[in-house]
This record gives C-alpha cells, sequence and structure tokens, in this order.
C-alpha cells in the first residue's frame, strides 16, 4: 500500500489543451462527475492535503464530504506552476513575443523567468520541497491523497530528471480526476 497517492483535479472551465486557465477557473458539472467516479480511493488513505487553487479545493472538499476524510492541509506547494500572467488565458497560437521567447531558452537557461512566471528551476525546487512535505505529513496524519495539476504533479513524479522534469511534465498525459502511488525516485 503506498503512503502517498497523488490526484489530478476535475475538469475545469475554460479548459482547451494547451490553455493557461486562470486560477480561479471552477470544476464543470463534468468535473465534479469525474470526482466522484474516481471513488472509491485506494485502501487505507485517511486525510486529504490540497492546492489552494480553487479547482483542486473544490475536488478535495467533494471527495471529503462524499468519504469523510478530513483536508489536513491546502498548501502553496501543491499550486500548478505559475505561469506569467501574460499567458494566463491564451493558447499557444495567441502567446506573445515574450514567451515565446522564452520557451525557446528555458531549457537550456532553466533558472530563467518569464516576467512574473516560475522557472523551470524554481518550480522543480518547489516540488522538491512538495515532496518532502507530502512525507512529513503522511508520517504525522497516515496515508494521503494530494490534490494538485499536472504540470506539478508531473514533475513531483520526475523529480530525479532535475529541472528537464518540466519536459517530460508538459508531454506527461495524466486525466482529470486520475490518482496514482508517489514514490520519492
Amino acid at each position: 500500500m503506498a503512503d502517498i497517492w497523488l490526484m489530478r483535479h476535475g475538469a475545469y472551465e475554460g479548459h482547451r489543451p494547451g490553455h493557461h486557465a486562470p486560477h480561479e477557473a471552477a470544476l464543470t458539472v463534468e468535473g465534479l462527475d469525474q470526482v466522484r467516479r474516481s471513488l472509491p480511493l485506494p485502501d487505507g488513505i485517511t486525510a486529504i492535503v490540497t492546492s489552494p487553487i480553487p479547482r483542486a479545493r473544490q475536488t478535495a472538499s467533494l471527495i471529503s464530504h462524499l468519504t469523510d476524510l478530513p483536508i489536513v492541509a491546502t498548501s502553496g506547494l501543491l499550486a500548478e506552476w505559475r505561469a506569467p500572467s501574460i499567458v494566463l488565458g491564451r493558447t499557444a497560437e495567441t502567446y506573445p513575443p515574450a514567451y515565446r521567447a522564452w520557451r525557446a531558452r528555458r531549457i537550456a537557461n532553466p533558472s530563467l523567468r518569464c516576467e512574473d512566471g516560475e522557472s523551470l528551476t524554481d518550480l522543480h525546487t518547489r516540488a522538491r520541497q512538495c515532496g518532502a512535505f507530502l512525507h512529513h505529513t503522511a508520517r504525522r496524519h497516515g496515508p494521503l491523497l494530494a490534490v494538485s495539476h499536472v504540470i506539478l504533479l508531473s514533475v513531483l513524479t520526475h523529480l530525479h530528471k532535475g529541472p528537464g522534469a518540466f519536459m517530460t511534465a508538459s508531454r506527461t498525459s495524466w486525466q482529470f480526476a486520475e490518482h496514482r502511488p508517489f514514490s520519492t525516485p
């Protein structure tokens, strides 16, 4: 039995592939149904932790309501990769030149930020801290379900790749409301 399970939130308003969603995007009716269909959870889970972003909090709250599991923490460590605000609500065909330039250089220089966005190094560092937080919280509360977002979850599961884990994460398929066991590589 795993001590930590990772789960992506349900589908949210305005979702489109390659779209940088605004943080306030809420779950859709379909997203709520996906969360319900994700039950039952794996055996042994005793607590939930969640990202503070609404679609993850809604997912965690619904699971808590349906299972009577407590939400023991809401942590910014579980938040989605912080895309620069210049791309929120946009798709690839409408990205501004500054973001396109950053994308071309981000792997060669993972510490480079685009405006107010999170660098790949920043994201990797936060994911490492998140892994430690999850293990500490599981020791304190028992087996956990951690509700978060596809990029952060994928980087977390590919920490051994360093900041370059972002590239693997951006190509990783992780369905809405899907949960997977987590172990630190």
